[in-house]
């Protein structure tokens, strides 16, 4: 296995890494790699998603400044598959802030997929039920977030801002399309799926949180409470990109069970979801992906078009 520091990314890495994946895209006869839309699995939801048409498959260690996932559920891997004849990228895995990445590794999977060309990222997640309403095995679709990290100082886009990927200030006021938060809801009543909505907060762990961090936190107004996501969302938002986030309720986020969380518990609660998170995932892309969707590109309202 290839050696990596975890710490530093030269400024070109994500170009390098779109160069290599297009370059070994073209080159196995698959044609053109040109994803529209990418999708990150979160913690133990890695086979999600399996019933799309596999076009190739990368390791992540095998990808220039890439690194092997050192967390139990993540399994390293980007698909680049096929749903209604439109590629999908599909990354099972992603980086975070407590396995000693920088701002810059953490975001770089969202940085590769815009210089792919995506357009539209889903990201998913596991999560606490912070909510004294929720349940494990709920779905969220997230309204908003909170980044605890990123207000305080580890925000992804610290350091020399990039004018041909975004502005050096980015507005966060709509962080999660409108329109495709709607089109979750749709997809989850014609398949009898509740789904909750709500704020989902990013901590950046490894420790789960205090019985008093977790009154906070739904003092704050949050949901869910998990160890990612933000990051990839502001990166996402800096250059342009539209973004759906679900969270799988893993666990409970209660006071009275603070002590006896673990994380086997989230990667069974993960297990639990699967079958519904995958038939949420698939009808939203049967969507994205059809000919006759066309969402209208304008900086005010925004709407969808089915004919």
């Amino acid at each position: 296995m290839r050696k990596i520091d975890v710490t530093r990314l030269p400024p070109s890495a994500a170009k390098e890494s779109a160069y290599w994946l297009k370059e070994r895209f073209e080159h196995s006869g698959s044609g053109v790699c040109k994803p529209k839309i990418a999708v990150i699995l979160g913690s133990g939801l890695n086979d999600t998603l399996q019933n799309s048409t596999l076009l190739q498959r990368f390791y992540y260690q095998e990808i220039p400044h890439f690194a092997a996932p050192t967390v139990q559920g993540h399994s390293g891997v980007l698909d680049i598959s096929e749903i209604n004849a439109q590629q999908v990228a599909i990354l099972r895995g992603r980086f975070h802030f407590y396995e000693g990445h920088s701002g810059s590794r953490v975001i770089l999977p969202v940085r590769v997929m815009k210089e792919l060309g995506v357009e539209t990222l889903i990201v998913t997640n596991a999560a606490g039920g912070l909510n004294p309403t929720f349940r494990q095995g709920d779905l969220m679709v997230i309204q908003d977030h909170i980044g605890l990290p990123t207000l305080a100082g580890s925000n992804p886009l610290v350091g020399p801002n990039d004018d041909a990927l975004g502005p050096r200030f980015v507005p966060m006021g709509e962080a999660y399309a409108p329109e495709y938060i709607q089109m979750a809801r749709e997809v989850a009543a014609e398949h009898h799926i509740v789904l909750r909505e709500g704020v989902y907060l990013m901590v950046s762990g490894p420790t789960y949180e205090t019985p008093a961090e977790i009154r906070m936190m739904r003092i704050l107004g949050a949901d869910a409470v998990g160890m990612s996501t933000a990051p990839e969302v502001i990166a996402a938002r800096h250059s342009g990109m539209k973004v759906l986030g679900i969270s799988s309720i893993t666990n409970s986020a209660a006071p009275e069970t603070a002590k006896n969380v673990n994380h086997e518990e989230v990667l069974a609660g993960a297990q639990m979801i699967l079958p519904r998170l995958n038939t949420l995932l698939t009808g939203i892309l049967q969507r994205l992906t059809a000919p006759a969707f066309s969402p209208i590109k304008q900086t005010g309202v925004r709407s969808i078009l089915y004919s």
